[in-house]
């Protein structure tokens, strides 16, 4: 018997509703303090007025938004724009604390049935992809068709996900780029009116700002969000992998300890189940 006690909601359903998705932290505190460094050195420094300059602005974001474009899909690029989103806002799921809880839910289910968890599922799972994955297990659909549908579902997501690294990497990769051009752009401008004094200074600032956007876009932002997305990725195709295997195993009506063993395949060494030791 397992040692930790099945909580009693799984019995009736939770009063609190489905578990709130909480923000990440991480990532915040990292843009946040990054870029307010950055801000704070220009401010201590001189005037921060003089780092913006709108053509410079113009030359690299959108120069980088252009040219990733041409390389991906229009329907790519716009989903990565709510990845994006997601990946600052939202902290993925804990599998550990996933795979606990399927283990405790595969044993509500083995004493009592599938009927049994419904509620629970319904209040308690807050993965829509977990919702449905146990829900097909409640309303009695084959495991082989279970497993059938969600390894599909797992593949696309995990492929919409690098998708939108990929879309990532290549904005990272094309800022700098897009930096240079303008650096080239300002100085051409600067070489041809040099018998003008007062448009050499606004052409020598497109000519350095270009590089400094070009290469905080790439450094700080595109880069880091690239990494963190792919991350995310694979914590939520593992998390995936355990509602899946949960279901499954609810499916078949297997005792609850063969569930942890495949569970405990898939976590760390150090994070793996205890339940039935």
């Amino acid at each position: 018997m397992a040692r930790t006690q099945l909580r009693e909601s799984y019995a009736g359903g939770s009063s609190s509703g489905r578990p709130a998705k909480r923000l990440d932290p991480a990532t915040l505190l990292g843009l946040f303090g990054a870029f307010g460094l950055v801000a704070l050195a220009m401010t201590v420094g001189g005037s921060p007025k003089s780092f913006f300059d709108p053509p410079a602005l113009l030359i690299v974001l959108g120069g980088t938004i252009g040219v990733t474009t041409i390389a991906f899909s229009l329907d790519e690029v716009l989903r990565t724009q709510a990845v994006v989103g997601q990946t600052i806002l939202r902290s993925v799921p804990d599998p550990v604390s996933t795979a606990r809880q399927m283990v405790e839910l595969s044993a509500l289910a083995r004493q009592r049935g599938e009927l049994a968890i419904e509620a629970a599922v319904e209040s308690e799972i807050g993965s829509s992809f977990g919702r449905r994955a146990l829900q097909m297990a409640v309303d009695g659909e084959p495991s082989e068709e279970i497993e059938r549908i969600l390894k599909r579902e797992i593949e696309e997501m995990e492929q919409r996900h690098f998708n939108s690294a990929n879309v990532l990497r290549k904005a990272a990769e094309t800022a700098p780029a897009m930096g240079l051009i303008g650096t080239l752009i300002g100085l051409v401008q600067m070489l041809g009116n040099l018998d003008d004094p007062a448009s050499i200074g606004p052409n020598m600032a497109i000519a350095l700002l270009t590089t400094f956007y070009g290469a905080v876009l790439s450094s700080m932002f595109f880069s880091p969000l690239a990494a963190k997305l792919e991350r995310n990725s694979a914590k939520e195709s593992l998390t995936a992998n355990i509602y899946m295997l949960a279901a499954t195993s609810i499916s078949r009506k297997e005792n609850p300890r063969r569930l942890e063993a495949l569970l405990n395949a898939l976590l760390p060494p150090a994070q793996r189940l205890t339940n039935f030791a």
